[in-house]
This record gives structure tokens, sequence and C-alpha cells, in this order.
């Protein structure tokens, strides 16, 4: 059972995420998400709590119960096995198939190497930099509320991506990164944070920049429903990402947490034509979440703010 701490910390991060969505609605997608970046204390309240649940309360859990499989050390797994176990080299034959195929040419030397390196890893609404403890990994960990020194203050969102090698500003913000410098890039628990599809779709286009050519995306999103209750959703994901020249290499459901891996392709037209070979199937025109279909705040009803409570509420075991 979840403590007095435990939900007050969980309960604020709820009302968050509630009042951005509403105020979405009324002033703006734009407006609403350029007051709550300015809104400075409200930040760092909410940088706190999110801190506090997931070092004070998802850790000792995860330390509690053995069985479990916390999302970070998820990412680390499937890591391994894509990057020194060499996996991607199934996905490059496969690829490299699929354009044979389609009269593509892939281009001479186009794919990342697979030998055994650190990975330079992107954690978007990093928090407090929980990956740092993998050697493995050169992380590079960013959010619009840090929790930690270390961690800088990034807007994702209107993040400026270049063609050259960019800067880190002394007061530890960063508004511009390059263009396929990462191996890996991490959104967890972080599309659910941002109020309307279209961010969430132009938070994974940026993604795609910044990786390299066979680069995976991470993508981890709380849902304490059975695996079918929210199928369309996460098809629909796979379908508008495709688009992009994302590849769907993993999925996987845990008790409480959908966990998935997007592969950067060779060439987009190769996932591209997935997403053709599919499109006359039911996908969400746009890339939604479940929140997305509650009603104004004045109107929410009690399964929805169940559902809304399932995120935060049910997850503690099941996070690091």
């Amino acid at each position: 059972m979840a403590s007095v701490d435990h939900l007050a910390s969980s309960d604020f991060i709820k009302t968050v995420h509630q009042r951005l969505r509403d105020e979405s609605k009324i002033s703006g997608v734009e407006e609403a998400w350029k007051k709550h970046c300015q809104d400075e204390e409200n930040l760092k309240k909410y940088a706190a709590a999110m801190h506090n649940l997931a070092e004070n309360h998802w850790e000792n859990n995860y330390k509690i119960n053995s069985k479990p499989t916390s999302r970070i050390a998820w990412v680390h797994q499937f890591c391994q096995i894509y990057f020194i176990e060499e996996e991607l080299l199934k996905y490059r034959q496969r690829e490299n198939e699929i354009a044979d195929k389609i009269n593509l040419k892939i281009g001479v030397g186009v794919g990342i190497s697979t030998i055994n390196k650190q990975c330079r890893l992107l954690d978007v609404g990093s928090c407090y930099n929980p990956f740092q403890k993998y050697t493995c990994f050169d992380v590079l960990p960013i959010d619009i509320a840090p929790a930690i020194s270390g961690v800088y203050k990034c807007d994702f969102i209107n993040l400026h991506i270049t063609l050259s090698a960019s800067s880190v500003h002394d007061n530890l913000e960063i508004t511009e990164l390059q263009q396929q410098s990462f191996d890996v890039v991490v959104f967890s628990l972080l599309l659910e944070y941002l109020p309307s599809p279209q961010q969430r779709l132009l938070a994974c286009k940026n993604a795609y920049k910044l990786l390299k050519t066979e680069g995976i995306l991470f993508i981890i999103t709380p849902d304490s429903k059975h695996v079918g209750a929210n199928t369309k959703i996460m098809k629909s994901w796979r379908f508008l990402l495709a688009k992009e020249g994302f590849s769907r290499i993993k999925y996987e459901k845990l008790a409480h947490l959908h966990c998935m891996v997007f592969r950067k392709c060779l060439s987009p037209e190769i996932s591209q034509r997935w997403a053709t070979l599919h499109k006359q199937e039911n996908f969400y025109s746009e890339f939604v979440i479940p929140q997305d279909f509650k009603q104004t705040k004045n109107s929410t009803t009690m399964s929805n703010v169940a559902c809304e409570a399932s995120l935060f509420d049910e997850l503690p075991n099941f996070f690091e």
C-alpha cells in the first residue's frame, strides 16, 4: 500500500498533468506549454516530487520485489543485447533484404559501428539521471525541471537541432544539439507529460534527427490495464513512427508499463513500406494517449479519474 508521502507526490504529479492538459484546451498548446515552462516554482516542486517517487518509493520497492523489471534496467538490458551482443546486425540484414526487394540503394558505410563501446545516450525528461550508474553509457540527461545538478535544463520540444557540433552553456542549459550524434534516445514517462498529439510526434521527430542511423529510441509509458486494453493506441504509435523512418523492434507489456524500442532504419523508405502495407488498418491519425479522451476538468468522470490515478498510484513496484 502506498504511503502518505508517496500519495502526496503522485497526487501532485497528476494535478500538474491535468492542469497542463486543461490549460492547453483553453489557451492553446503552445501558450500553455510556454507558461508551464516559465513557472519555475511549479517546476521545482514537480522535479522534487518525481525525484522523491523514483528514489524513495519506486527504487525501494524494486529492491524488495525481485520479480518486476524496472524501466531503467529494461533499457540497459536491451542495449546490451542490441549493441554488445550485436543483435543490430540481424535487423541490418533484414532491412538490406527489404531494400533489395524494393530496389532501394543503401549507401556504403551507412549504419553505426558494432564495436563494443560506450553508447551515447540522450535521456529526455531525465529528472535525476538514473542511467549514470551504467558505465556502458555516455549519458546526456536533460529535463525542463532538473531535480539534481548535472541534469541539463532543456525544452526538448523547442530544441534547435544543428548540423555541426553545439556547445553546452555554463548555466547548464541546453538549447541546441547536433543531429545524428546519439546511439540511444530514451523517452521514459515523457509522452504522457506532453499535452498534445502534435508535441508527442514532434518529440519523436526530434529523436529521429538526433539518432545515428541504426540508433534506437526507447518509449516507456505507464498503463495498468491488461495488455489488450490500449492495443489500438500502441499500434497507432507504431504506424505513425513507421511513417517517420522508425521500425519497432521490441515490445513488452509489463504489469504496469508498455516498453518499446524503435530502430532508425537504414532508410526511412524501409519502415514507410511497412506503413503503406498497413495503412488500411484501424489506426488513430494522431499520436494520442488514453488521457486525450478525457473530458475537461469540470466534467471529468470517475472512470477517467481512476484511469489517471493508475499512472502513478499503481506503479511504485515497477519503476526504479
